[in-house]
């Protein structure tokens, strides 16, 4: 008797595929723009700068839609907890981070925010984990590993630099990831995505700066055209289109595969490193660059890693 036709995965169909490609392509390119924000505007000013115009952003699209606004206590805590988690604390250590290693290299470790996504998903919302996952997540953090070996080694300031860059990229997953097991709750699904962006996002930036303030000083700006330019790709782009794109990917096939993103991600930004950032590659680069993959592939090769 023949049997009818599977229907395909949910990750499978071109309602995920799509915005899970754009949000790739987009973010693999942030990590240097980000670089180039480094100099003369303090980090934290910089990411205010960068989510002001995202939130603006979306509650300009929001309003067009004609989304409803009204959040009771608990919406406006949500809200507030992806303001602090996503766009606060996640940004200014990726944007910390990148003043100590290439841009490259921080998104190499993002793309650890896998295996947090999958374990904060099993504590959390009871999704489980599968054996190949394990594995693979071990096998990439020995690459890891290699790639934090080879920075010590060649950097003029000596190890302290590749630790702190590395340590300030291990607590932006944390907090990235905090925020992204929150999105996957039954109670991110009772408010409207896009006024509930826009609020985290103005909250997150309200936040920013303070802490610029008692951290750097009053706002600091720079008249480079490439600096604004920078600003209005993040805050529009990298930030408006890319999240409530990827958010989307992430409520219809959990955390642990929608991270799957950033496996591809740092492909994309080690070219471009490679390209503009003079990064050169050494036998340990390359080896600690592979195993990352490797067990990255590992893991993306679990047949349901995330339930």
């Amino acid at each position: 008797m023949l049997q009818p036709p599977q229907a395909k995965p949910q990750s499978a169909r071109l309602a995920v595929l799509i915005p899970f490609g754009i949000v790739t392509l987009i973010w693999g390119s942030t990590w240097l723009v980000i670089r180039d924000q480094l100099g003369v505007v303090p980090p934290s000013w910089s990411v205010t700068y960068r989510f002001v115009v995202a939130g603006v952003a979306m509650a300009v699209y929001a309003i067009a839609r004609r989304d409803s606004w009204r959040f009771d206590a608990r919406g406006l805590g949500f809200a507030g907890a992806i303001g602090v988690a996503q766009f606060c604390l996640n940004f200014n250590l990726v944007y910390r981070a990148e003043q100590h290693i290439t841009s490259g290299l921080v998104s190499v470790v993002f793309a650890l925010l896998l295996i947090p996504n999958a374990l904060f998903a099993r504590i959390f919302l009871g999704q489980k984990m599968g054996r190949q996952l394990v594995a693979g997540s071990g096998v990439a953090m020995a690459g890891i590993v290699l790639l934090f070996v080879h920075e010590a080694r060649i950097d003029p300031n000596g190890p302290g630099q590749a630790i702190a860059g590395v340590a300030f990229t291990l607590a932006a997953i944390l907090a990235a990831s905090s925020a992204n097991v929150l999105q996957a709750t039954p109670t991110a699904a009772r408010y409207p995505m896009a006024p509930t962006l826009a609020l985290a996002m103005l909250i997150g930036a309200g936040l920013d700066a303070l802490f610029a303030l008692a951290t750097a000083g009053p706002p600091s700006i720079e008249l480079r055209v490439a600096y604004w330019a920078g600003i209005l790709y993040l805050g529009l782009a990298a930030s408006a289109l890319a999240f409530p794109l990827y958010y989307g990917v992430l409520r219809t096939i959990g955390p642990a595969k929608a991270a799957y993103s950033s496996v591809i991600v740092p492909v994309i930004a080690m070219m471009l490193s490679t390209l503009f950032e003079g990064y050169r590659w050494s036998g340990l680069a390359v080896a600690g660059a592979a195993l990352t993959a490797a067990g990255l592939v590992i893991a993306l090769r679990a047949r349901r890693p995330n339930r």
